[in-house]
């Protein structure tokens, strides 16, 4: 069981936010709401959705994807043997939308985790799974990204008509994070590079993408479920830019997945 609604609201698109912490005006993150009653039937219902999205396109689906527990059931789901043949690999090209800096074969590393669940079961091409690089130094690996970003789209200037991203899932933290775009930290007024390091923050130093890169995309899928993500939820989709997701506008259509407590 679902409930589906949208957003038809929004405030004039000069009436704009900075993302320093101090709002000129809320901008609501407008998009379609697609509540699922059982918690169990949400990594069903998303991979549904995401496979009638792949096998309807006619070249490559370009995917950014995103850590964290609600997504691993995803992921495995996918994994698994119904939708091995169900999707049309060959056209899945995946990419990260952020990264812990630490070796492929840790256990907090993301890699390792869709690696795990998905890319050891599902028929996609090797050459076609781009994760970020996490030898040496982050500014190094950040940049090596950024370029590997560039080569896929074909350009070093986004083009708002043109997304990098076909379809960008992306979690949401308590405290509002997005990707590694974290509360307080100087990578929230990046707006030039499209990949950066943030060293500080968490325990390990992360490298993310950046708002204008996370923006890029044709479908901003959100995944969120759990009582504790509610507030976050409700501040996300108002425009708050006292968060960092609040501060996200992205350029195409945008999902949110949520359970009955999200």
């Amino acid at each position: 069981m679902k409930q589906t609604g949208s957003d038809d609201w929004a405030l004039p698109p000069h009436l704009t936010n900075n993302l320093t912490g101090a709002a000129v005006a809320a901008v609501p993150i407008r998009g379609r709401v697609d509540t699922v009653a059982d918690p169990k039937e949400f990594a069903a219902h998303v991979a549904n959705w995401f496979a009638d999205v792949v096998n309807a396109a006619n070249g490559p689906v370009r995917v950014a994807l995103c850590g964290g527990s609600t997504p691993r059931d995803l992921y495995a789901l996918l994994g698994s043997p119904e939708y091995r043949t169900r999707l049309a690999w060959d056209h899945v090209h995946l990419f990260w939308g952020d990264e812990r800096f630490v070796p492929y074969d840790d256990a907090q590393s993301n890699y390792r985790m869709v690696r795990e669940t998905l890319l050891a079961h599902a028929p996609i091409p090797p050459d076609q799974v781009y994760p970020i690089p996490v030898a040496g130094d982050p500014d190094q690996a950040a940049r090596a990204y950024q370029a590997v970003l560039q080569r896929a789209y074909g350009s070093e200037i986004l083009d708002p008509a043109r997304p990098l991203f076909d379809v960008n899932f992306l979690g949401l933290g308590t405290d509002g994070h997005t990707a590694s775009l974290l509360p307080g930290e100087p990578v929230l007024q990046e707006h030039v590079r499209w990949v950066a390091p943030v060293r500080d923050g968490r325990s390990n130093v992360r490298i993310t993408l950046t708002y204008p890169i996370l923006e890029s995309s044709g479908i901003t899928a959100f995944l969120v479920t759990g009582t504790e993500k509610a507030d976050a939820v409700r501040r996300a989709r108002a425009g708050d830019t006292q968060i960092p997701a609040g501060a996200l506008s992205p350029n195409g259509d945008v999902i949110w997945f949520l359970d009955f407590p999200a």
